[in-house]
């Protein structure tokens, strides 16, 4: 096992000859180890460095776990040893970079003390060779590493002011130049780097700038750090001043009476150039500066990996020809075949580039590392760019290397090239939408595509902007001058034949996919069809080990498979844990592959049960409406123990990550008439919706898997749904002309007529307190009231501990109404009780913040004050703006009612909130209000706008007295603005209304 910690953090597994892969948390405790030089860490460290003093009650059992995951991921116990109250990591000093390092430099900097500069710098370039940017890169921060990556920074740049000096021992002063420019503009303050640069320019005979050099530096510690260069840089500014002798090149020497070397084949081999290249300005100029800048102990290599047809080679081609001057001595290419069934085997690339460099016949050796030693010879120090297209592997690739400096490799592959020492690595991905929208431009037309923009949008996006395939498309339309692109569009929108659409001549999408999928293995082929199936965004490890029915180990194999041939890409989900996702044309593909697989049918209800499984567990600890918890007869793909605490270690984070692909997987159980499992799923999403404020999700979901229960007479699941989305829509839904809480009442009806059917209490309760909202929102307290203590009834008897807390705060609710303040108290603190010993803090919020604000109603300010303050803490925490939004609301009533200067910026931030997250009944009440506090400043006409604004949106609520209070107040508004007639207008209305109320509760 090899530990390289000389930039980020990478462990590879040498025997296998794979990297391995680490979770962020189990490379901060690799780091932690590494960092301690072979000695043991304390436990107590370890848990200090992971969560930086902020560690949970289960830290310690946290770390037990991780240390396990890790011993795991390495291949043993043995490589992780329990010593005392901590952890050592048992390595070799061959194992870690760091250690190798370290070792030559030291011998690098002896060699140089006995006067042999040339072999100390080689020693150290072979040790500076080992970085591969700042030490434990993405880990520096933590504690434990902290030192010592400092510590290992310091060494690699001191190291590097000592190679520049035997560099210039050696008279290599220009070949330095271009190195050390680099290394000052990165470390400015750097002294002795500065000091080599302007050595190097004077003996290169351009003193003039060795002079600029040193002057920028001068201003740049005047103006940063207040001083003066130290006296070793002055010395040096004065000798290049008047042409010390001492600063003059040592001589250089060389063999004598040999005979000039015939001049060398000049070879130019690279394919034309792309003339429409597209959309990869940013990764080209990086390419080419890493050609221009990397000019180390080897040649720079760059390896360009990504999917096929995402434009590899084009992009290859156009950086080689661009630095094709740079490289006088000739350009070489091999198209290395490596997706194809036999890739070209590297002794046949190194014959074939050795002819191209002037040896035929005889003087090819026969074995391939005769014929590489020879290509490297041959080479030697000339400026030669080599095109390594489409390799298979690191060791295809090796042997085709030059072994001097002078030359520059451009590599692709459609997998990552990882192991291949020394390479910068480019993963080149689709293009951005207006990149492929250009592409068909310049291939189809821009008049054409300018004429159409959306249906060139939809091509783009169909084409899953890909390059390949909206070159494909391009040129389609350039073969079909009469065409319109929205013709295109409506062929490529068929999925079923998106893939036959995509072939132009000998151009073909699912030709370039067969490539990387003919080179798997069958398991893995299988499992690129099952995952075919799955139509998700993004999914996590097991879902592949649920379709293939297969322990994860061993499905982990077979998804690595598919990230090397790139048929999957990994991405990092919101809590850091790795994600794959499939490109659309490559599910396309997939799915093609797979229709006909007898057991798809089983495997995607055994990834559909995985999602269910994990979200049956984790929503039982998402805080939120006390709804009583039902689940269905679906089915359900347990994962192991270790991998299920692991992955719901923090609930809110894993239903982060997961929502996405679960309210897809909703939608494709709806689709394939799972509907057991459709709304299931869709009801463990509920309390996460709610407290995230994702309304919009939580209806789309919702609404899908109640047709899907009804189609299927699921009564059951269909009454589950209906009751969260009858609270969904009578507080944050649209509503139309009052239709949010009479909505409310029908639906509430409807939910308790399917719970009294399928004879389950719990949820008539739950129906009876929807109820009562929507008759107390209809002015009819005294029977709001019976409906409440019928919602008690129910709970008490199914022992139904969440019902009675619900029961009472609507009581409360109830009680308030009908005036009856101190009651409302009462049935408060009841409810307040219940939701903490239910231990559901969302809960705990909404009872408190409805108590604080009845409180201060009956004249319990400071009580009622301390209450609603803590309800808003603790809605913030949970990041529940709902109920931060309800809070900020009554503490605005409050501070109006002591004439509180901040009434009006806690009434602004209410509504700014309700707007943004869509929760109008909330936001009619805020600007209410906003408008009240502007109209007591004698703020009229913005008093006026704000109001009206309530009024509209209290219209589509169905809340006669909240509407008819806001109605008054635009009243005196339109007093104020010396509108008389609109005032008696708003007044009549109100008037109407409270009779209207009065009314319906006789």
């Amino acid at each position: 096992m090899r530990f390289a910690v000389l930039g980020p953090l990478e462990v590879r597994d040498e025997e296998a000859d794979r990297p391995v892969r680490l979770s962020p948390k189990l490379s901060g405790v690799l780091a932690a180890l590494l960092s301690s030089s072979g000695a043991a860490v304390a436990e107590a460290r370890l848990v200090d460095a992971l969560w930086e003093g902020a560690q949970p009650r289960t830290a310690h059992k946290s770390l037990q776990v991780y240390v396990h995951h890790l011993r795991q991921a390495l291949g043993g116990a043995e490589w992780i040893v329990r010593e005392g109250r901590g952890y050592r990591l048992d390595t070799s000093a061959a194992d870690v970079d760091a250690v190798r390092f370290a070792e030559l430099d030291r011998r690098g900097r002896a060699a140089i003390a006995d006067g042999d500069p040339q072999a100390g710098a080689e020693l150290l370039r072979e040790a500076l060779g080992l970085w591969r940017g700042p030490a434990f890169s993405g880990l520096a921060d933590m504690p434990l590493v902290r030192e010592e990556a400092a510590r290992l920074d310091e060494r690699r740049w001191s190291a590097a002011e000592e190679l520049a000096r035997a560099e210039l021992d050696l008279g290599r002063h220009a070949e330095v130049i271009a190195e050390l420019t680099a290394l000052v503009a990165e470390h400015p303050y750097r002294e002795r780097l500065r000091a080599a640069l302007m050595v190097a320019l004077y003996r290169a005979g351009r003193s003039p700038e060795a002079l600029e050099v040193y002057r920028r530096g001068r201003e740049l510690l005047d103006r940063e750090l207040g001083v003066e260069p130290g006296r070793e840089l002055r010395d040096l500014e004065s000798a290049i001043l008047r042409g010390d002798a001492s600063l003059d090149p040592p001589e250089a020497s060389g063999p004598e009476g040999t005979a000039p070397a015939a001049p060398p084949r000049v070879p130019a081999q690279l394919p034309p150039d792309i003339p429409d290249f597209t959309g990869r300005e940013l990764v080209l100029e990086r390419i080419l500066a890493r050609l221009d800048d990397d000019r180390e102990r080897a040649a720079p290599v760059v390896a360009i990996s990504g999917m096929g047809g995402v434009g590899k080679t084009s992009l290859a081609l156009h950086a080689a020809h661009a630095r094709a001057a740079d490289h006088p001595d000739g350009q070489l290419y091999v198209n290395l075949r490596g997706a194809e069934d036999e890739p070209l085997p590297p002794a046949q690339a190194l014959a074939g580039l050795l002819h191209a460099l002037g040896l035929e016949g005889a003087a090819v050796p026969d074995s391939v590392d005769d014929r590489a030693a020879l290509y490297r010879t041959a080479l030697g120090d000339r400026r030669v760019l080599v095109v390594l297209d489409d390799a298979a592997s690191e060791a295809q690739v090796r042997p085709l290397l030059p072994g001097g400096s002078g030359a520059s490799v451009l590599v692709t592959s459609r997998i990552r090239l990882t192991g291949l020492e020394g390479a910068h690595q480019v993963d080149l991905d689709v293009f951005h939408p207006e990149q492929a929208v250009e592409l068909l431009g310049r291939i189809a037309g821009t008049r054409r595509v300018a004429a159409e923009p959306d249906a060139a949008a939809d091509i783009a996006r169909l084409c899953g902007y890909a390059p390949l395939a909206v070159r494909i498309a391009g040129a389609r339309l350039a073969g079909r001058p009469q065409w319109r692109l929205a013709r295109l569009a409506r062929l490529l929108g068929d999925e079923s034949r998106r893939l036959d659409e995509l072939a132009a001549g000998d151009r073909q999408v699912r030709a370039c996919f067969a490539l990387s999928h003919r080179a798997l293995d069958e398991t893995a082929r299988r499992a690129f069809r099952l995952l075919g199936a799955v139509e998700v965004p993004d999914f996590p490890e097991w879902v592949v080990a649920a379709l293939l029915g297969v322990p994860l180990e061993e499905a982990l194999e077979h998804t690595e498979a598919l990230v090397d041939a790139q048929l999957l890409t990994i991405v990092e989900g919101p809590s850091g844990r790795l994600r794959y996702r499939m490109h659309d044309l490559i599910r396309l593909y997939a799915r093609e592959l797979g229709a006909d697989d007898p057991e798809r049918a089983a495997a995607v209800r055994r990834a559909l049960g995985g999602w269910l499984w994990l979200a049956e567990q984790a929503t039982e600890y998402i805080p939120g409406p006390c709804y009583a918890t039902m689940h269905g007869a679906a089915e359900r793909w347990p994962l192991p123990a270790e991998e299920a605490a692991e992955e719901l270690r923090d609930p809110m984070a894993w239903f982060d990550g997961e929502w996405p692909a679960m309210a897809a997987a909703v939608r494709q159980a709806c689709a394939l008439g799972l509907h057991e499992t459709a709304w299931d799923l869709a009801g463990c999403l509920e309390k996460y919706f709610d407290v995230r404020g994702r309304f919009d999700d939580w209806r789309r979901t919702h609404e899908c898997a109640i047709a899907a229960c009804r189609a299927a007479g699921n009564r059951r699941g269909e009454a589950v749904l209906r009751r969260g989305l009858a609270d969904l829509n009578a507080w944050v839904g649209p509503g139309q002309a009052g239709a949010a809480m009479t909505g409310m009442l029908e639906q509430a009806d409807l939910v308790f007529e399917m719970f009294n059917e399928l004879d389950d209490a719990r949820g008539m309760s739950d129906a009876l307190v929807m109820r009562t909202w929507g008759l107390v929102s209809k002015g009819r307290p005294e029977e709001a009231s019976g409906c409440a203590r019928e919602a008690l009834r129910l709970a008490e008897d199914a022992d139904y501990l969440g019902g009675r807390a619900r029961a009472y705060h609507v009581m409360a609710i109830a009680a308030y109404e009908d005036q009856r303040i101190d009651r409302a108290v009462d049935h408060l603190t009841d409810a307040l009780e219940l939701a903490r010993l239910l231990g559901n803090s969302r809960f705990e919020a909404t009872a408190m913040q409805f108590l604080g604000a009845a409180q201060c109603l009956s004249g319990q300010i400071e009580t009622g004050r301390y209450h609603l303050l803590r309800s808003l803490e603790m809605a913030r925490s949970m990041g529940d703006r709902y109920g931060e939004v309800f809070s900020l609301m009554y503490l605005t009533r409050l501070y109006i009612a002591l004439g509180d200067p901040e009434a009006l910026p806690t009434a602004e931030s209410a509504a700014r909130l309700s707007r943004r997250h869509g929760m109008n009944h909330h936001l009619a009440d805020s600007l209410a209000l906003a408008g009240e506090i502007h109209l007591s400043a004698g703020r009229v006409p913005e008093a006026v706008a704000i109001l009206e604004e309530s009024v509209g949106l209290w219209r589509t609520r169905g809340w006669p007295s909240f509407l008819a209070d806001a109605l008054d107040t635009l009243a005196r508004a339109y007093d104020a603005a010396s509108r008389p007639t609109a005032a008696v207008t708003a007044r009549t209305e109100a008037a109407r209304l409270r009779g209207t109320a009065a009314h319906d509760c006789l």
